[in-house]
């Protein structure tokens, strides 16, 4: 299943406050760049890129209402075969300190923490949340 644009958009914007969801001019943008690639599944998608051997996860979304279901496990996985199979060895990633879900999602893919960003992220009412950087070598 291949999600439209503005279908990612609104499942992004379902998904996110801090940090912002991204619209769907910003998808169409990253999109367009030749080193990005997105994988879609009913009810989530991934947006990724490699550049240079190395990639990196943009983002991911599934729908609050079918997480825990493996979804976003095999949008990592997919990444990180899709990653190799464009030349990459290593794939980081940014998510918030507070998202311990996301966090423990790629822990058990195989990436681990190799730095921290501190007030990287800034929500809607104008808090800083950490950013934490993690890494996997593929």
């Amino acid at each position: 299943m291949t999600l439209s644009i503005d279908e990612m958009a609104l499942l992004h914007g379902r998904c996110f406050i801090t940090p912002r969801p991204w619209s769907g001019v910003e998808i169409a943008q990253i999109l367009a760049n030749p080193h990005s690639f997105a994988i879609t599944v009913p009810h989530g998608f991934l947006l990724g890129q490699t550049v240079a051997g190395e990639a990196e996860l943009l983002t991911l979304a599934v729908a609050p209402e079918q997480r825990r279901q493996g979804i976003g496990r095999a949008l990592v996985d997919g990444f990180c075969a899709m990653a190799r199979q464009k030349g990459a060895q290593t794939a980081f990633l940014e998510v918030a300190a507070t998202n311990t879900a996301a966090i423990a999602l790629y822990k058990a893919a195989g990436f681990a923490q190799s730095g921290l960003r501190r007030a990287y992220y800034h929500s809607q009412g104008g808090g800083a949340v950490d950013a934490v950087v993690m890494l996997c070598v593929l």
